[in-house]
């Protein structure tokens, strides 16, 4: 294949990786990993490399926007992405000792689960929130602008959420994943927090959470320029679009958009660690 082509899909696969994890808060690796791997052949290692520069721009291309338009709790960002990044980190380091196959699998079984759950959920912010003292203390809850107005909410069992941000980061480590559908997961069905905010406040995280992973396999020579160039340009522009049409965009279609992107990882997963390819 000649280098220009090569350049083009790469590019062309990474602006719809930006704009569906923009979108969902998923991060654009879940796409480009199954492009490079399975379409164009390239080692896993180095395909996880530029994942997590895909992760890192998703953020960096939807954060800005996100934070702007008020959608993206700070707060909250912040303090579940010291349990991310500590996951991350681990990760990474048992990346090269830990066999991957198996949590590929069990995985892509939560995962279908999940998007299960996520289908279930008809009405947005609708459940019974009940803040503990631990959660209260922090001052999680906020406010977000809808086209019904301003919608104040709270937010409960932080606990819960700092652990499974931990485990989301352990996972984007080991197999260079943004997690941000077990972030979106953890906030919208363990934190209650609106299915919007658990979006942005996701892709304002994973940024961090790459940086952490990335740094790691950087250090192993796993992140090559001409494959990392193109993901790094495509997600950002296809995040950046998914930034504008988020606030637009009805929640049950973003639900059933998330399932959907959910099920396709799910499935990728399951047959990469069936295959043995993770």
């Amino acid at each position: 294949m000649a280098a220009h082509t090569f350049t083009l899909i790469v590019f062309l696969a990474s602006i719809c990786a930006g704009l569906v994890g923009a979108l969902t808060g998923l991060g654009g690796g879940i796409i480009v990993t199954p492009t490079l791997t399975l379409l164009l052949g390239i080692d896993i290692r180095y395909a996880i490399g530029a994942s997590l520069v895909s992760v890192i721009a998703t953020s960096s291309g939807a954060a800005a926007s996100y934070v702007r338009d008020g959608l993206s709790n700070i707060r909250i960002g912040m303090f579940l992405e010291i349990a991310t990044t500590l996951g991350a980190i681990s990760g990474a380091l048992l990346a090269s000792k830990t066999p991957t196959t198996a949590l590929a699998i069990i995985f892509g079984v939560v995962l279908l689960h999940s998007a299960w759950q996520v289908v279930q959920t008809k009405v947005d912010g609708q459940h019974l929130v009940k803040v503990d003292r631990f959660t209260a203390r922090l001052r999680l809850g906020g406010v977000y602008q809808s086209v019904e107005g301003a919608i104040p909410y709270q937010v409960m069992r932080a606990k819960a959420g700092f652990a499974m941000m931990y485990v989301a980061g352990l996972l984007s480590g080991l197999l260079g994943i943004g997690s941000g559908a077990l972030k979106v997961i953890a906030m919208d069905r363990v934190m209650g927090i609106p299915f919007k905010v658990s979006t942005a406040t996701s892709s304002f995280m994973i940024g961090v959470t790459g940086v952490a992973s990335a740094a790691i396999y950087l250090k192993r020579g796993y992140i090559h320029p001409m494959i990392a160039l193109p993901v790094m340009l495509g997600v950002i522009c296809g995040s950046t679009l998914g930034a504008r049409l988020l606030p637009r965009l009805p929640v049950k279609f973003l639900r059933r958009l998330f399932a959907i992107a959910v099920v396709i990882i799910a499935v990728q997963m399951i047959i990469h660690g069936l295959r043995g390819r993770i």
